[in-house]
C-alpha cells in the first residue's frame, strides 16, 4: 500500500511541477512564457529575471519528467526542493500564508520532495 502512495504521490506532484515550469517557460497550459515570468521575478528582486525564471522554470519542468517518472531518482525531488528553498526564501516577508502571497505552497513542496 506505501507503494501505491508513493507512485500516486510522484505522479501527481511531479505532473504538476512539470506543467508549471512550461507555463513559466512557454506559456503552456495558460501560463504567461518566459518574458513575462522574468518580469515578474525582476519585480521580486531575482535578477536577471529572465535567466532566474529560466532556471526556476527548467527545475521544476525537468524535476517534475524525473519525479512522475522516477527516471534519475532522487534527481528530480532535489530539483525541486532547491528551487522551493529559493521560492520560500523569496516569498518569506509576506509570511508564512499564501493568502498574504506568504510561503505557504512552496514550503508545502520542499516538504514532499524532500519527503520523496
Amino acid at each position: 500500500m506505501r507503494s501505491i502512495g508513493l507512485l500516486i504521490t510522484r505522479l501527481i506532484f511531479g505532473s504538476y511541477l512539470a506543467v508549471h515550469g512550461a507555463q513559466e517557460l512557454f506559456g503552456s497550459f495558460g501560463g504567461h512564457g518566459l518574458e513575462a515570468t522574468g518580469a515578474g521575478f525582476e519585480s521580486m528582486g531575482m535578477k536577471p529575471g529572465k535567466v532566474m525564471a529560466t532556471i526556476a522554470g527548467a527545475s521544476e519542468l525537468g524535476g517534475g519528467v524525473l519525479t512522475a517518472t522516477g527516471i534519475a531518482n532522487p534527481l528530480g525531488p532535489l530539483a525541486i526542493a532547491g528551487t522551493m528553498v529559493v521560492a520560500s526564501t523569496v516569498h518569506r516577508k509576506q509570511g508564512p500564508l499564501s493568502t498574504n502571497g506568504g510561503f505557504e505552497l512552496h514550503l508545502t513542496n520542499f516538504a514532499v520532495a524532500v519527503a520523496l
